[in-house]
């Protein structure tokens, strides 16, 4: 029998072989061992590590089978939120967003991209400490996701430990998990032969096999990771450009796409567009577009972000996949601020992966352009993959009894009259509070992450809820009782005990929050911020003239207009006084224009872990001074806050001689404004 050193050395090294073939196989695709070779290795590892249980580590290439189930996933806050992109559809919309690009960067020059393609999987992040993998975590909403680390660890093209030596102590790395065409074919075969139920699309395999409780069922589905991005990188550096920083994630052994592009300008971005387009079907996995980034990460910080997507990046599509079905029957449902939408009713037919029996016909004008009638034959389109839509009609052989698409005259829901909007194509219901459908839609709005976040008051609950005439507007949500709760169907008492203290939480909450919550038209989480910080107070927004309004840079005419009639409403000052007597509360903020804040202007870093407070308090107090809260260090940075453990931003800030401060220092810095 082997003496534990020989076999600690023998684990050693089919730990290596095993991890070289793994990454050969995944990261190079250039398998260097037949599989019955690689399948004798992991079996002589584990049946050393049977004898020797000393030796099984988490980064040993035999826990990737899985591990006991889980009752649910945890909830993981993500270090750095992970955005969505924005979408182009056609060539004139990826030029439109280099010309935004450059107008931005105030340059003539051509901007450099790398060009990659839009896997059609399931967006993760994957979090390393110190080389080894201790986190895995879906997109979720962006700012939060699920724990699903068991289960990424069962991914064999996902490093347990990053190969080299020169990583960041903290890295986390972002990218897409997909099912390959062949593993698809391969399991809905397997589930066929079972008698099981098959799944539509390799996206919706990946997605389910993903969100397994039990990591063991996870470990058999046929999944990869392709790396596209790294998000919180600290102790430590990485490459200046996207295009190197791939190469870097793939030497610490990841995955990337091997159709990976650099383009010296738009015009080449435009022909690789083409020329994937052409050559999509015969690709091994699928992809739905092209995404399109800055290549400078110098560039991509100066650019920023939106609120939910980067100024730097854009997904091109490819054209939708169509199918001809027919519009049976349009039913018009009304939203929040009362649009009127007509839906249309089609016959179900299979389009991009999934069955399709609705679509949204958009407006009265949509409906003109397209000259549809109920009865006609039409194709419709999964609009960028997402969103069904009808695109035409076939009038060849058009059958005789068509019936023309009238549009309601009054609400369907309430009754009240429909307005069209002058210079416009929506028609909008003047119900307004008496409007059940308005209501519940507001109430839906209110409850939402991004405003008061009532958890567990989701979208049915809302409807129920109205439709029991136990709420009828956002106030009465404070007012809601535990026996009337109770006695809702499928509501238990723990269930109810519990959406009440969640009313209860979120009535502190912020005033950037709380103007989101309201619904005004046109004000977004942005332009609500923007507001907040500009007024400080919601008495001094609500005597805000449309030309004080329009002095934010959010704010246009139109917007302005809509703040000034929300807030002459009676029905807006009632619901105020209500909502402040139930105790929903905030701080108010000390306005100030923005150029005259004590910060502005200055662009301020932040690295490592802040002991006195947490760095999203830090982040906001800074941007409430008036300072721009950057992810990088550049030679516009003017100061660097190093906390515990800070390491290749701090390393930066030393190399271009910026300022650094410590946490008390910016405690003293921020003690000076208070």
């Amino acid at each position: 029998m082997l003496e534990f050193s020989e076999a600690q050395q023998r684990h050693a090294e089919l730990v290596g072989k095993i991890n070289h073939a793994n990454y050969c196989y995944y990261a190079l695709d250039n398998p260097q061992i037949p599989d019955a070779e690689y399948d004798r290795l992991l079996r002589e590892l584990q049946s050393l590590e049977q004898i020797f249980p000393d030796l099984i580590s988490p980064v040993s290439p035999s826990q990737r089978v899985g591990h006991a189930a889980l009752k649910s996933f945890a909830q993981v806050q993500h270090l750095m939120p992970m955005l969505s992109l924005d979408n182009a559809f056609s060539a004139d919309d990826l030029l439109a967003f280099d010309k935004r690009v450059r107008d931005r960067l105030k340059t003539a020059d051509d901007i450099q991209y790398c060009c990659e393609p839009k896997y059609d999987g399931i967006a993760v992040s994957l979090l390393y400490e110190n080389g080894v993998l201790v986190r895995g975590a879906t997109r979720g909403d962006g700012a939060t996701g699920e724990d699903i680390t068991q289960n990424v660890r069962t991914i064999k093209s996902i490093p347990l430990q990053l190969m080299g030596a020169e990583f960041p102590q903290l890295l986390e790395v972002r990218g897409e998990i997909y099912m390959s065409k062949r593993g698809f074919a391969a399991l809905n075969q397997q589930a066929r032969a079972n008698n099981e139920k098959l799944f539509v699309n390799p996206r919706n395999a990946a997605a389910g096999s993903l969100r397994q409780l039990d990591s063991s069922l996870t470990a058999a589905r046929p999944l990869s990771m392709c790396a596209y991005s790294v998000g919180v990188v600290e102790g430590g550096t990485i490459p200046s450009e996207h295009f190197a920083l791939l190469q870097q994630l793939k030497a610490w052994g990841f995955a990337i796409s091997s159709e990976v592009r650099l383009a010296a300008d738009v015009a080449a971005c435009i022909a690789y567009y083409d020329a994937m387009g052409r050559g999509r079907d015969s690709l091994p996995f699928d992809i739905d577009g092209i995404v399109f980034k800055v290549n400078s990460l110098e560039l991509q910080e100066q650019l920023g972000f939106i609120s939910r997507a980067p100024r730097w990046a854009i997904a091109f599509k490819f054209p939708a996949q169509e199918e001809i079905t027919r519009l049976n029957a349009v039913e018009f449902q009304v939203g929040r601020t009362g649009a009127i939408t007509p839906v249309a009713r089609l016959e179900p037919v299979f389009v991009g992966g999934v069955t399709v029996s609705n679509a949204t016909l958009h407006n009265r004008d949509e409906i003109a352009r397209l000259g549809v009638g109920i009865g006609d034959r039409v194709i419709v389109r999964r609009a960028g993959d997402v969103i069904p839509q009808i695109v035409a009609v076939l009038t060849e052989d058009r059958p005789t009894d068509i019936q023309p698409i009238v549009f309601p005259t009054c609400c369907p829901v309430c009754q009240a009259p429909i307005e069209i909007e002058e210079e416009g194509s929506v028609a909008r219901c003047t119900g307004g509070i008496n409007c059940a459908a308005q209501v519940k839609e507001a109430i839906k709005h209110f409850a939402s992450r991004q405003a008061l976040d009532v958890e567990g008051l989701g979208d049915k609950l809302v409807e129920q809820l109205v439709d029991a005439k136990l709420i009828n507007d956002v106030a009465d949500v404070f007012a809601l009782q535990l026996p009337a709760l109770i006695a809702l169907e499928r509501m238990g008492q723990k269930s109810a005990e519990n959406l009440l203290a969640a009313i209860e939480k979120s009535k502190t909450t912020t005033l950037p929050r709380f103007l989101f919550a309201l619904g005004i038209r046109g004000v977004g989480q942005a332009t609500a911020n923007s507001l907040a910080q500009h007024f400080g107070n919601l008495d001094a927004l609500g005597m805000a003239s449309s030309e004080e309004l329009q002095a934010i840079p959010d704010v246009g005419p139109v917007v302005a207009t809509f703040i000034v009639e929300f807030f002459a409403r009676d029905a807006t000052a009632e619901l105020l006084r209500r909502l402040d007597e139930v105790g929903v509360q905030w701080p108010n903020i000390t306005p100030k224009p923005l150029d005259q804040l004590p910060l502005a202007g200055q662009t301020w870093v932040l690295t490592g872990t802040l002991s006195l407070l947490t760095r999203e308090a830090a982040k906001a107090r800074l941007q409430q001074l008036g300072a721009k809260v950057a992810g990088s260090v550049s030679a516009k940075t003017h100061w660097v806050v190093a906390g515990e453990s800070a390491g290749s931003k701090l390393a930066k800030a030393v190399e271009l001689n910026i300022p650094v401060l410590d946490e008390q220092g910016l405690l003293n810095e921020l003690e000076k404004y208070a």
